[in-house]
């Protein structure tokens, strides 16, 4: 039977990656005061592109479980950032919208996030940091299918 060596295994790897990119978001997110994690501020950035969508078009938007993404909404909703609307046509759809608080903590937040990820790839070489998204983004085309969401990218 062959011994795994975790430095070895993609999962482990990957589990590894996103707690270092949580961890520096949060501190840079800390630094100014805005309470927003990754998955509201993704949520943030597809309603500002995609104005006026219902819960389930944006979890699959952001490849987010459907059934908790209400939570989501919840919070940003009670933060001020996002409005809830109802459909005209289906009274028991809600249309999502940026509120004006979410438009202001987006233009804070976008430039820590780059700063973020930027700091997550900044021991590798531009050219290594463009495979790396490319392998990435590879393994997620041909894979996210697998996962909890109903959206590969």
């Amino acid at each position: 039977m062959a011994v795994l060596d975790l430095k070895h295994l993609p999962g482990h790897l990957a589990r590894r990656f996103h707690q270092i990119s949580t961890t520096l978001f949060d501190v840079e997110m800390s630094r100014v005061g805005l309470v927003l994690t990754p998955v509201q501020f993704a949520a943030l950035v597809a309603l500002r592109d995609r104005p006026d969508v219902d819960q389930a078009t944006l979890a699959a938007t952001i490849a987010y479980d459907r059934t908790t993404i209400g939570g989501v909404i919840d919070r940003l909703a009670e933060k001020g950032m996002v409005e809830r609307n109802a459909d005209p046509s289906d009274r028991r759809c809600k249309r999502l919208k940026l509120a004006p608080a979410g438009r202001d903590a987006l233009a804070i937040a976008e430039p820590l996030v780059a700063r973020s990820q930027q700091e997550l790839v900044s021991s590798l070489s531009a050219t290594e940091q463009e495979q790396l998204l490319g392998l990435m983004q590879k393994v997620v085309d041909a894979l996210g299918d697998k996962s909890r969401t109903s959206r590969s990218h």
